[in-house]
């Protein structure tokens, strides 16, 4: 194997016992990656088992669940469990309360074995206030009125708290209308970034809960607060967006819990005591950047003994402690650091650093000079021109200043804004920049990496790369389309088609679960899903010659809508979770019957106004709705496929009748596509890539001959478009996969590979470093795209990397959760290896293939407890099943002749 490929599949041994001895690791709760504070009673527990015995399966397992106040008689065990599960099992001991903590261990058995496995290391699962009369503390504002139609300074709150003894343990619970962080006896609580996050608020207000143990101390304490306007009360949307959208006043609620060492406990809360001031913070808006005086910075204020005698008071304000939630993922955190690559100067004389990525976070100065100089920073994702690139963000300033105190070293990092960019112009820096003085800190929602692909192409790899950063740029708190113009919202077709790769990346499980209960919190009464959630009304502008009877925000919308019922269906096949489906199966009914409501009695939704495949490159830069395929035939195939899916859903959870029912609307959806747009010979009315990749994608064509028709049509167009892509938003994740159910992989190749505009590697070339919002972003001259909306950061063009993982490399699900694998790899267009690796919940999968001499050798991990089919080309009528364990499959490679007609890349290509 090469060395890319052969590090992409190394085993870490260490991890494992030796000798194929048996352990059990990762013992987690539900899809929390820290369980503090959690909202469930009842938590699932999962484990992974680590052996290097080849074809192990678990037999048996035990838990053991201990109250660590409870002593030896507060603990029980299952006793040993006949069964294979280890994926969301049941929790097996009485429901947690409020504020209680467990340790929690597993063994387990494996086959023929009368004796288990160490027990594993104890895992600690804490219930957050889970009802409403656990919350005792006032939500608290400042006691000054405030011009709301503009930023505002960031008020500083502060509490005392006398604490009579010494503490034993400590938990605070806090959240805000608007975004906050907080200090305690002057030191930072806790890492969380832009807290708590943006959810429906109106129905669904997140807390966090803190260990803040360490942080106290008997006698007078201080908690402090810094509130921001965030996403309630800040500027929010395009058009010039809407402010207040939430409320007009920030406030801040939060609830310290002690438990002394005596047994003894005390509550303490945000309270008509708690006193409020301005501080230094100017204003903190998301789109336009944060404002910092140091001159107005209160020295002490977190702390005993600050003196706020002129300091104003708070105003207790009504709240309903039923919306209080807790969150079900992990929170927006600074993941990484990024040193400027190279500092330039623009033709017009402006300092400009260059980070070498598009990124998503802010700045961290570190800064030396006189007192009231002022430091501006701004932001853009690009040059034109070689200067800063700042019309894409339309009317986003993206701009933080910071102004000195003086007499010594500063270092400030904004707190309440993020930007996107890959580049930062500079004005009123004191002399040169030295290394290490300006850092660029990467923010995003802290999810954890489970997915890697490396290829024998450098572009190809780029191109995933790409992807990631992407995802992390647009992955903050909820799923959003791009995170740098006045927009930043979470459009709901953006993520229904890149939930596939997402959920390979990253475990986004627990964030998109939280995502998906405001998706049925803000559709309609009758099943509605709007195009974007949390939804904000704004003033959209639709077309002239359309007539809508009903808030474009909020009409049913194909494609953008289904996300209802396609995300909890990709959740449920890469993480195996059942009762994500159960959560959510309301809402995905409630969705296909909105729409099956406006297709009427002949199933077929020909009426109202469509995106369609949005932004396919043959569509006007301003009118990205007008693609090449009918707008109302994607709208009935989506029909079709969600029906099919809620049948689906429905038989998993016993719903016979459900199941029954949305079958059979599935099949009337089917019928009608086909009278609609599909000729007896298989022609599709929209002769477009995407019209014939959704009909075979979502299995749209009755007979094979139209099948066989429809496929050779499309590779047809493709090869007619000198294999530049031609589809959208919907057409894209699907036409790769299309191609190659058609029979035509190496036209699926072809169009991958091609790096002429409109491909995928085009942008690659241009050297982006993340995924375009159209294929033409930036144009060949170096000019932007002169549409009004364009996004250098904008993920769903980069679907096509769930078929790199899946086909290319050959990784997939053949079963919820990767209970079982299918390792399926299709090598071709010149590429010589590729590989995979995916942390499923079972363990580490890896597949890595390298052809030469005629030969494709392959190798495959296949994790403990489950077990995979392996079809390797020209094999296919006899796919291997194997176990867990390391294997290696060697065949014939087929396909060489075909791999001329794609050279491969050079070694070097520009990324």
């Amino acid at each position: 194997m090469t060395d890319a490929a052969g590090d992409l599949i190394a085993a870490e041994a260490s991890a494992r016992a030796a000798g194929g001895g048996l352990t059990v690791e990762a013992v987690r709760f539900e899809h929390h990656r820290e369980a503090l504070g959690i909202g469930e009673a009842r938590p699932r527990a999962s484990w992974k088992a680590k052996t290097d015995a080849e074809g192990w399966v678990q037999t048996a397992y035990e838990i053991e669940v201990a109250d660590p106040d409870g002593g030896e008689a507060a603990t029980s065990t299952t006793g040993r469990v006949a069964s294979a599960e280890c994926v969301l099992v049941d929790w097996p001991a009485a429901p947690l309360r409020s504020r209680e903590r467990r340790s929690v261990r597993v063994r387990v058995w494996g086959p023929g074995g009368n004796e288990p496995s160490p027990w594993s290391a104890p895992a600690w699962v804490e219930a957050g206030l889970l009802e409403p009369a656990d919350w005792t503390a006032r939500l608290v504002a400042p006691d000054w009125d405030e011009d709301t139609s503009a930023d505002q300074p960031v008020p500083f709150l502060r509490g005392r708290i006398t604490l009579r003894g010494e503490v034993a343990s400590a938990r605070l619970y806090a959240t805000a209308h608007g975004v906050y962080e907080l200090e305690l006896n002057g030191m930072r609580v806790g890492d969380h970034v832009l807290a708590p996050g943006w959810t429906s608020y109106e129905q669904r207000l997140r807390y966090q809960t803190y260990d803040v143990t360490a942080l106290l101390a008997p006698g007078e304490n201080v908690l402090g607060a810094m509130l921001a306007d965030g996403w309630f009360r800040g500027r929010l949307g395009f058009n010039g967006g809407r402010r207040n959208v939430y409320g007009d006043r920030t406030a801040l609620l939060a609830q310290l819990e002690v438990r002394y060492a005596d047994g003894t406990a005390e509550r303490f809360g945000t309270d008509a005591a708690w006193r409020a001031a301005r501080g230094p913070i100017l204003a903190a808006s998301l789109y336009d950047g944060e404002t910092y005086d140091a001159r107005r910075e209160l020295s002490g204020w977190s702390s005993p003994g600050f003196d706020d005698a002129d300091w104003a008071g708070v105003r207790a304000l009504e709240h309903d402690a039923g919306r209080l939630v807790a969150p079900t993922g992990p929170p927006v955190r600074r993941t990484e650091e990024v040193a400027p690559v190279e500092v330039l100067t623009s033709p017009s004389g402006a300092t400009l650093l260059d980070f070498g990525q598009n990124l998503v976070g802010r700045l961290r100065i570190r800064v030396e000079g006189e007192a009231g100089r002022t430091i501006t920073v701004r932001h853009a994702e690009v040059l034109e021109g070689g200067e800063l690139g700042v019309r894409p963000l339309r009317i986003a300033r993206a701009t933080d200043t910071y102004t000195l105190r003086g007499g010594g070293p500063e270092e400030w990092e904004p707190r309440f804004t993020f930007h996107g960019f890959r580049y930062a112009e500079l004005d009123g820096w004191p002399g040169p920049i030295e290394p290490g003085q300006i850092t660029a800190v990467v923010c995003h929602t802290d999810m954890e990496r489970t997915g890697w692909f490396s290829s024998s192409d450098p572009l190809l790899d780029r191109l995933h790369e790409n992807v990631v950063w992407g995802m992390r740029g647009n992955f903050l708190d909820v799923p959003t389309d791009c995170p740098q113009r006045d927009e930043r919202l979470g459009w709901t077709g953006d993520a229904q088609v890149f939930a596939p790769t997402g959920t390979f990346l990253y475990d986004c499980a627990g964030m998109l679960a939280s995502w998906l209960r405001d998706v049925a919190a803000e559709q309609t009464p009758q099943g509605v899903v709007p195009v974007y959630v949390p939804f904000v009304e704004l003033d959209f502008a639709p077309p002239e010659d359309v007539e809508l009877d009903e808030d474009p925000g909020q009409a049913a919308v194909a494609a953008w809508g289904d996300a209802a019922v396609i995300v909890p269906w990709v959740l449920y096949e890469r993480f195996g979770d059942a009762g994500l489906l159960a959560t959510q199966f309301d809402s995905m009914r409630g969705w296909v019957d909105a729409a099956a409501a406006r297709a009427g009695a002949r199933l077929l939704w020909d009426q109202g106004f469509q995106l369609g495949d949005w932004l396919d490159p043959t569509a006007p830069p301003d009118e990205p709705w007008r693609a090449a395929t009918d707008a109302h035939l994607v709208a009935t195939a989506y029909l079709a496929r969600s029906a099919e899916l809620v049948a689906r859903a429905a038989a998993v959870l016993g719903r016979t009748e459900d199941a029954e029912r949305y079958g059979a609307l599935a099949d009337g959806a089917r019928d009608a596509f086909n009278r609609e747009y599909v000729t007896p010979a298989g022609r599709i009315a929209s002769d477009s890539q995407t019209g014939y990749a959704l009909a075979l994608e979502f299995a749209l064509l009755p007979t094979e001959e139209q099948h066989r028709r429809a496929g050779a049509r499309l590779a047809e167009l493709v090869r007619g478009a000198g294999h530049r892509i031609a589809t959208g938003f919907v057409g894209t994740p699907l036409i790769c996969d299309a191609l190659v159910a058609a029979g035509e992989p190496e036209t699926a190749y072809r169009l991958l590979l091609q790096r002429e505009c409109p491909s995928w590697l085009y942008s690659v070339t241009m050297g982006a470093t993340t995924v375009w919002e159209r294929w033409d972003s930036m144009l060949p001259d170096g000019t932007v795209n002169p549409g009004e909306m364009t996004s250098f950061n904008h993920y769903a063009l980069g679907a096509v990397a769930d078929w790199l993982h899946r086909t290319v490399a050959g990784l997939a699900p053949a079963a919820p959760g990767y209970r079982r694998l299918l390792v399926r790899p299709l090598p071709g267009g010149g590429l010589r290896h590729a590989a995979a690796a995916h942390e499923t919940p079972y363990g580490r999968a890896e597949v890595a293939w390298e052809r030469a001499d005629g030969t494709l050798a392959v190798d495959v991990l296949v994790p403990p407890g489950t077990t995979a089919q392996v079809v390797l080309p020209g094999e296919e009528g006899r796919a291997a099943e194997v176990g867990s364990g390391r294997h290696r499959f060697s065949v014939p490679y087929p396909g060489a002749e075909q791999d001329a007609a794609v050279p491969a890349p050079a070694a070097g290509s520009p990324a």
